[in-house]
């Protein structure tokens, strides 16, 4: 396990922004049962650990996207995110909404931007990866040339490493599902018989039932 990974992954464990409840599984809107559930908005409320990621994230960003001219946020979880990254990198930063708004000037990405600028998207997670997409493809309407993504955590479906290869977007996490089982059951609160189960949940979501 990526030492880095494994921090962020320890990180959010200890806020409670993820949470892992294999016996009596969550319930997704998409309706999908699930044995984690996942919310870095949480993380916000923790000062030291919302430094570390924002730390984290920057670095990530720079070492793997440095000709990006500019962050985009996806509202609205990954709003704060980006504004955070982009204030320590001191990068120009916009926000794009789910729909262009009802009122004013009708806008669907907010900020200053110049056509033809690389821009890199950040998300607070991936899952199947088409919200996320969808805000790609309202960038590049736009003339904004995407660069890739960045996201605090991957729950490594196949399907969304499809459909980013397909829309032609590179994407990066700090951690991911496959750390998050690991670092659980290292530190006990997750027992080790569970662990094909829980890996197995991740090759089919939309059918799985839970544990039997």
């Amino acid at each position: 396990m990526k030492s880095n990974e494994k921090a962020v992954a320890e990180k959010l464990l200890q806020c409670n922004a993820v949470r892992l409840r294999p016996e009596e599984p969550f319930t997704w809107a998409s309706g999908w049962k699930s044995p984690i559930y996942c919310d870095n908005r949480k993380v916000l409320s923790f000062p030291y650990v919302r430094d570390f990621i924002k730390s984290e994230m920057s670095n990530l960003i720079f070492t793997a996207f440095p000709e990006a001219d500019l962050l985009a946020g996806v509202a609205t979880a990954g709003i704060a995110w980006g504004a955070l990254a982009a204030d320590q990198l001191k990068l120009p930063y916009i926000y794009v909404r789910p729909k262009p708004k009802e009122h004013g000037m009708g806008n669907q990405i907010e900020g200053d931007y110049q056509p033809g600028a690389k821009v890199l998207v950040i998300e607070d997670l991936i899952s199947t990866g088409k919200s996320s997409l969808q805000v790609v493809e309202v960038l590049r309407n736009a003339g904004l040339e995407v660069i890739g993504m960045v996201s605090i955590f991957n729950y490594g479906f196949s399907v969304a490493d499809k459909a980013f290869a397909t829309a032609g977007v590179p994407y990066k996490s700090l951690t991911n599902y496959e750390h998050l089982i690991a670092l659980a059951i290292e530190k006990g609160s997750v027992s080790e018989s569970l662990q094909p189960v829980l890996l197995k949940w991740r090759e089919d979501p939309a059918n799985w039932k839970g544990i039997s």
